[in-house]
């Protein structure tokens, strides 16, 4: 269409006159797909379309005689679209580009000997080898071996960790030292990677608030415009008697002024770019609706295991009562603890595997929400909960008591192991806060949003940690406990809470914005609204200024697109301007929206955070 353009240029030039039919054929050449959308569009319901606009506009304008404005005019549409669908690509490259981080081969094990097979075809169960330098074929576990695995191309994570037997391993990671062996534990289909990609996805297809409200928008903005181009035509002429040509002219400007596509696309294009921003950092936010969300918190809740602590906790005491051997007591709490993946279960058991203490006999294991856990061993109940609720219920003495106080008093946790016929210990275990926990506070703080810990652990040791983070909390909290907190806070504010993912579910789904801390598990996936793969605290900061400048992305957006119509609307109309400016004004204000919009890819949300901080104890 251009080069016809161009000829017919050349001939009107060399021969005044005769580039009208080139100039019509390119017009009709141009509309022709325009004209299809928009009849498709008409069949499907939906007269007002903005390919409607442009095919009434241009027909129009050969109608009149102005086939080379109209040819022009499809043309800069043509080349608008083009160049919108470029610029919003963009901001989908990283997410796409993730797919090309796994590798296409994997040197799967049979019998010891490696075989290079595709990496689609790996199942469940089977043996990778890995050497150094290689990328890992899927999400696995390490059988053998011991290396540093980078997993920046996955959570963003700059520092790489070291991984052996037993820790879990993304596809898509980069093994940095030593040759491993890794079992197969997920589908290509359901890798890390595959599931960010979907969400993302997903993401995009889920309109913000603002998006809907553009969308309503405009069902009734274009039936508006199109009543407005045909009175424009009609009455000056009809009334007044102007010439037809004059006003129909002005009419069909007005036509393409009033085409929305800056506006539709000021939403959409920015929400993309934060999507990708957010993926690149670890950060996989479900959708404009949540980065809406986001960027009107004023109050953030975290709790405390696992969040503002590494949830990696390790026993310290191990206290009996009577005659009560601390092998027993390790034992029964081993016992009841054997089937849960809670941090405090993982520490006892890792100290009866420490202490070469098997788990006694158990059935009918479960869970106290909010108080702790029970089983039957050995044929009788016993029970491993709080010191307070052990009180009340037989399991613990005044005596014990005082000495949890004790140890809560250090910055311990504390909890009672007993049977029906009284109490066996108390078991006392010691959890870090995070490095990056005093940096995350103290960034909120400077941005205006306030944060308190809410937490099922006992006052002292909860204590023992906010104080040195510089945080209020609530503790001694049931699951519904916190989701009432919330609600108190959300009466101020807009209320986000950061939790594993799975103990604080309620609360999660309680606050405006729910956000679990995990590392690319299917928790952290799946549940809450936004998840932190790199488990940062100070990546809550990250996502509300990414959230927030991405608002004011769109809020920028917004006025550029109704700037633009403002202004050609009012010289349109008087005549100031004509069809080449309406689709100039048209094309360039989307442009200028979509490259205002992709500005965002070169935002880094982390301010001043800490850059490749090293954890306060061992990976």
């Amino acid at each position: 269409m251009a080069l016809l353009i161009c000829v017919s240029w050349a001939v009107e030039h060399f021969t005044p006159g005769a580039g009208k039919w080139p100039f019509v054929g390119a017009s009709l050449i141009g509309l022709a797909p325009v004209a299809r959308t928009a009849f498709a569009a008409l069949r499907e319901g939906r007269p007002f379309t903005i390919e409607s606009l442009m095919t009434i506009a241009g027909t129009g304008a050969l109608f009149i005689g102005a086939a080379e404005e109209a040819a022009v005019v499809v043309f800069l549409f043509a080349v608008g679209e083009l160049l919108e669908g470029v610029a919003a690509g963009k901001a989908r490259q990283g997410i796409r580009a993730l797919a090309d981080l796994v590798p296409k081969t994997a040197r799967l094990l049979e019998d010891g000997v490696p075989r290079e097979v595709p990496a689609a075809n790996l199942l469940v169960g089977q043996l990778v080898l890995v050497r150094p330098g290689d990328r890992i074929p899927s999400d696995g576990e390490i059988v053998e071996g011991s290396s540093g695995i980078d997993e920046s191309p996955v959570t963003g994570e700059s520092v790489p960790k070291t991984k052996g037997p037993g820790d879990p391993v993304f596809a898509g990671s980069i093994n940095t030292e030593a040759a491993l062996k890794v079992r197969v534990t997920k589908a290509q289909e359901d890798n890390t990677i595959a599931r960010i990609i979907r969400l993302v996805e997903e993401a995009e297809a889920t309109r913000a608030p603002t998006e809907r409200f553009i969308a309503r928008f405009s069902r009734w903005y274009m039936p508006a415009i199109v009543a407005s181009a045909a009175l424009l035509m009609a009455v000056p002429a009809l009334i007044f008697g102007q010439p037809w040509e004059t006003w129909t002219y002005r009419g069909l400007s007005l036509l393409l002024i009033g085409c929305p596509c800056a506006l539709v696309i000021s939403v959409p294009a920015a929400i993309a770019a934060a999507l990708s921003v957010g993926a690149r950092r670890g950060l996989l936010m479900k959708g404009g609706a949540v980065i809406e969300a986001a960027a009107k918190v004023s109050h953030v809740a975290f709790d405390k295991t696992g969040t503002l602590t590494y949830g990696r906790p390790v026993v310290t005491d191990v206290v009996t009562f009577g005659e009560t051997s601390e092998e027993q007591v390790l034992a029964v709490a081993a016992a009841i603890e054997t089937s849960s993946s809670h941090p405090l279960a993982v520490a006892i058991l890792m100290r009866a595997r420490a202490a070469k203490v098997s788990p006694a006999h158990s059935s009918n294991a479960k869970v106290i929400a909010g108080i702790g856990a029970t089983a039957t061993v050995t044929g009788t109940p016993a029970w491993i909960t709080s010191p307070r609720h052990a009180a009340k219920n037989g399991g613990l003495s005044e005596e014990g008591l005082r000495k949890a106080a004790s140890l809560e008093a250090e910055g311990k946790t504390a909890v009672a192991v007993f049977r029906d016929n009284g109490p066996l210990g108390l078991i006392a275990v010691r959890d870090e806060p995070r490095r990056d926990a005093r940096e995350a506070v103290r960034q909120l703080k400077s941005m205006g949003v306030s944060s308190v810990v809410l937490t099922g652990d006992n006052p002292r040791t909860t204590a023992a940690i906010a104080s040195g983070l510089g945080l209020e909390f609530r503790a001694d909290m049931m699951p519904a406990d916190k989701s009432k907190a919330i609600r108190e806070m959300a009466e101020q504010g807009g209320v986000m809470m950061v939790g594993d993912g799975i103990n604080d579910a309620p609360a999660l789904k309680q606050a405006n914005v729910g956000v679990a801390m995990g590392s690319g598990t299917d928790v952290a996936l799946e549940t809450a609204d936004i998840a932190i793969l790199r488990d940062r605290v100070t990546d809550v900061a990250t996502l509300i200024r990414l959230s927030r400048a991405t608002m004011t992305n769109i809020r920028q957006n917004i006025a550029l697109a109704f700037g633009f119509k403002l202004v050609f609307l009012a010289t349109t109309v008087l005549g100031l301007t004509g069809l080449w400016a309406a689709i100039l004004a048209d094309t360039g204000a989307t442009i200028l929206v979509t490259l205002n919009a992709l500005r965002l890819l070169r935002l880094n949300p982390e301010g001043d955070q800490i850059k490749n901080s090293k954890p306060a104890i061992p990976q």
